[in-house]
């Protein structure tokens, strides 16, 4: 399999759900920065899951993360491309790790956007050599979960600087 690429995803996709939940709800369709459109399509599920105790949070999220690496792969192999640009749930659920115990908040949620896109896209070490090096749906997955584990950090560092 080819490895990122924009190849154009049949919006016909979206009427499965495990294609509708790789691709972001269909966020990661957009044209331009799929990965950017799919953090964003994140944010209403974590707006919505921010209410939940801290428990059951950790539990959806980990139980998003591994279905995760069943979508994104199913998705991956029938786009015949390894971790397309348009499969999106992992920024998804790597936003609902940047979130985790975090002040519900305008201000920290736009904090935790820009922290988490600063990482996926810069992909610091050991983000970049799993990126690289980890394959099929963990793979696609991984990756987004470690720049959603630093910009974890990040947000509680300045939480608590604060």
């Amino acid at each position: 399999m080819a490895s990122k690429t924009n190849k154009t995803i049949p919006p016909a996709l979206l009427l499965d759900p495990r294609h509708f939940l790789s691709l972001g709800f269909g966020s990661g369709l957009a044209p331009l920065a799929p990965g950017t459109f799919g953090t964003l399509a994140a944010v209403p599920v974590y707006w919505m899951m921010s209410t939940l105790a801290l428990e059951i949070y950790l539990i959806i999220t980990l139980l998003a993360f591994l279905l995760g690496i069943y979508l994104c792969g199913f998705t991956s192999r029938r786009l015949g491309v390894h971790d397309h640009s348009g499969i999106v749930w992992d920024e998804v659920v790597g936003y609902l790790i940047t979130m985790i115990a975090v002040p519900v908040s305008w201000t920290w949620m736009l904090a935790g956007f820009i922290l988490f896109r600063f990482f996926d896209v810069l992909k610091p070490w050991p983000i970049r050599w799993a990126d690289k090096r980890l394959h099929g749906g963990f793979g696609i997955m991984f990756d987004d979960v470690l720049a959603g584990i630093f910009s974890l950090l990040a947000l509680h560092s300045i939480q608590y600087v604060l």
